[in-house]
């Protein structure tokens, strides 16, 4: 009886101690696993967010190099607006505009507009060092794409002076705008400071920040109102106005030129305006940049076919020239609200702009009597203006007109005026310390026969 007692527990206690063993080695896998569950959750974490990083970059490089494409673009339209014997220097005041403005702005512009956390009235000269600045994208690559909004504003002046400006006192202009007025602007808006910071002066004081998406006032205008001041200080070219003060054409040498320079700019649009979501990865991220495109492209063909309808009216021909600069000045109009508005919204803002555009040519060449070759003043200077402006009307959040009251409105107008009269004030300040000190217009003789051979010693055709 004892012995099988004995047996009993001997086997119970086995039993037991196999399904303890059991258990445990059971719990040990279930613990192992999970384990390697969430290490594998958090690398595959870490592997989303590593390729949405990627993405962005990638897309905000992309952009950029849109953006580079529309530099030929300027160069190809502002050299079929002008003559022949004036080809060549077009063309090289394009290329120095980058060449030089690209170096510049990394050695000292970008630290202008984006150091200092977008405090003080303008930021740290970084003299080549980036290590200061981090937005999460990599900063090379954030460079790059800031430089060629840079180059954009520095290449409008161009063809408003064109025809009759010495050379070298271009290159003055082109440091002076690389490292000086595009980059302090830009300091107060994109760079975090007072026009554009959350809780800033703009702000407190008006109850919205200035809105500007990739730059109608703080790109296009900073060029446009440069340019008109320093056609003004120039004076017109020879032979443009009458003894009666009556304004005389002077036609360009290649319409083909200039249609082809703006589809390129058309093109590259969709790299300035888009791109400056700066991400692509995420939904909310491409519902953005694809509305964005909506609205560019949209804005960009009312302001083309109204500049179109208005010079036909108005001159009783389909004016080829100015439906060109009627495309462009739909493109500058919506590139302040174009992630901002409807896509109705951006039909109105480009055939105000198409519209506007035709009699703001008319005044500048007819009242003013400031020689414009290419209307680059009234392109960007006056339909930056507009487009921003309108924004405050009609973004669907916080626009005037859809509810949101006056203080969108009033934050555009306080910023485009301010931002205008910066840049207006010095290039008033720089050419006409330029004209005085050196002169910056050529002699007659050069002016008459021709830049080319006189500034570079060789011709655009020959």
């Amino acid at each position: 009886m004892n012995k099988l007692i004995c047996r009993g527990m001997k086997k119970y206690t086995l039993h037991r101690f196999t399904r303890s063993a059991m258990t445990g080695i059971l719990l040990s896998v279930l613990f192992a696993a999970g384990v390697y569950a969430q290490e594998a959750t958090d690398g595959l974490s870490e592997t989303v967010a590593s390729n949405g990083v990627s993405l962005d970059t990638v897309w905000m490089l992309l952009a950029a190099m849109l953006v580079f494409f529309m530099q030929p673009g300027f160069a190809i339209v502002e050299a079929g607006f002008t003559r022949i014997k004036n080809t060549g220097n077009i063309l090289m005041k394009n290329f120095i505009d980058f060449t030089l403005g690209s170096l510049l702005f990394f050695f000292i512009g970008f630290g202008i507009m984006f150091g200092s956390e977008g405090a003080g009235f303008i930021g740290m000269p970084n003299f080549g060092n980036l290590s200061f600045f981090d937005n999460g994208l990599p900063v090379e690559g954030f460079l790059i794409f800031q430089t060629v909004f840079c180059a954009t504003a520095a290449t409008i002046v161009s063809g408003a002076m064109a025809e009759r400006t010495k050379f070298h006192m271009y290159l003055v202009y082109t440091i002076l705008i690389s490292v000086v007025i595009y980059p302090i602007s830009g300091h107060w808006t994109w760079g975090g400071g007072w026009l554009m910071a959350s809780g800033g002066w703009l702000e407190t004081h008006v109850g919205a920040t200035f809105h500007d998406f990739a730059g109608s006032t703080i790109v296009h205008s900073v060029g446009g109102w440069v340019a008109l001041v320093g056609a003004a200080i120039l004076g017109p070219r020879i032979g443009k106005y009458g003894k009666d003060g009556k304004s005389k054409a002077i036609p360009g040498h290649n319409l083909t030129f200039a249609a082809l320079g703006v589809f390129i700019l058309w093109f590259g649009w969709f790299g300035f305006n888009p791109g400056s979501q700066l991400a692509a990865s995420g939904e909310g991220n491409r519902v953005a940049i694809s509305h964005v495109f909506l609205t560019t492209n949209l804005a960009a063909c009312a302001g083309g076919l109204l500049a179109l309808l208005t010079a036909w009216a108005k001159y009783k021909k389909p004016s080829l020239s100015l439906t060109l600069n009627g495309v462009l000045a739909g493109l500058v109009g919506i590139t302040a609200g174009c992630d901002a508005v409807s896509p109705w919204g951006a039909i109105i803002i480009g055939s105000v702009c198409g519209i506007v555009m035709v009699y703001s040519v008319e005044i500048i060449d007819k009242v003013f009597k400031i020689d414009d070759p290419v209307g680059a003043s009234s392109v960007h200077g006056t339909c930056g203006l507009v487009g921003t402006v309108m924004t405050g009307l009609l973004a669907v959040e916080g626009g005037l007109f859809y509810g949101g009251g006056a203080s969108l409105l009033l934050a555009q107008l306080v910023g485009a005026a301010v931002i205008g009269l910066w840049a207006a004030g010095m290039g008033y300040v720089i050419f006409k310390g330029l004209d005085v000190t050196f002169g910056i217009r050529v002699s007659k003789r050069v002016e008459e026969e021709g830049l080319d051979i006189y500034e570079h010693g060789e011709a655009a055709y020959n």
